[in-house]
């Protein structure tokens, strides 16, 4: 991951928490410009700085603006800027309000393992190729692999597809959902892999006959809920 001139901005109700995440983001070579508990202050650095990363937890302890607001807010005042949310809530609905609200990555810190959010850091800033023809000849379908690795229908879905080199864009659009969704699945896939891009990803697809399982499904991937 090439981090050169990258900055961020964090934003957490706790100022142990901001402490460490800075120590992380330093590990990686990242440089805090701005840390706080408030959203409203959180927001103004965003927009005052323009960062390469906002790491933040939506919960803001009752300040204002919430903290999906200042997500939202914060990506419309900067585009090119990547968010991701720490958070203890791992329930759909605050998942999907993030991702909703601009977030590209979303680590549940009760249930993550150390190095997760490094990890999801990373990816959402890896530049990642689909390398085509990694495999000639693909292998039978083995979905139980799948199912060991602990990757769900869904995800083995979105893998597959990624695999024969669709964009999260054009997977979204084939499966019904969301970009930020794909993005939210991938992020599982990779952890769940214990790989960190989509080359591999796509490459252990390729190796356990993935591609093959996806398209016996065929039909079913559009309906797919």
């Amino acid at each position: 991951m090439d981090t050169y001139g990258r900055t961020a901005v964090i934003l957490d109700k706790y100022p142990i928490w901001l402490d460490a995440l800075e120590r992380m983001l330093r590990e990686l070579e990242f440089e805090p410009v701005g840390k706080t508990t408030h959203a409203g202050h959180a927001l103004d650095l965003v927009k005052r700085h323009s960062p390469s990363l906002f790491l933040l937890d939506i919960d803001t302890n009752g300040s204002e603006p919430d903290g999906l607001t200042c997500l939202k807010e914060a990506c419309a005042a900067s585009p090119s800027m990547r968010a991701v949310v720490v958070s203890a809530w791992d329930d759909p609905d605050s998942i999907d309000a993030a991702l909703a609200a601009g977030a590209v990555a979303y680590v549940v810190l009760k249930s993550a393992e150390p190095g997760d959010l490094a990890s999801a850091i990373r990816q959402v800033f890896g530049r990642s190729l689909y390398l085509a023809g990694v495999v000639q000849s693909r292998p039978t379908a083995a979905p139980g692999d799948a199912e060991a690795a602990g990757l769900t229908r869904r995800e083995r879905e979105i893998l597959g597809l990624v695999a024969e080199g669709g964009t999260n864009g054009e997977v979204a659009r084939r499966l019904w959902v969301t970009e930020q969704t794909v993005k939210f699945h991938l992020a599982n896939i990779f952890r769940k892999l214990e790989v960190t891009n989509r080359t591999q990803a796509s490459r252990w697809a390729h190796e356990h006959g993935l591609l093959a399982e996806t398209r016996l499904d065929g039909e079913e991937l559009v309906a797919a809920g």
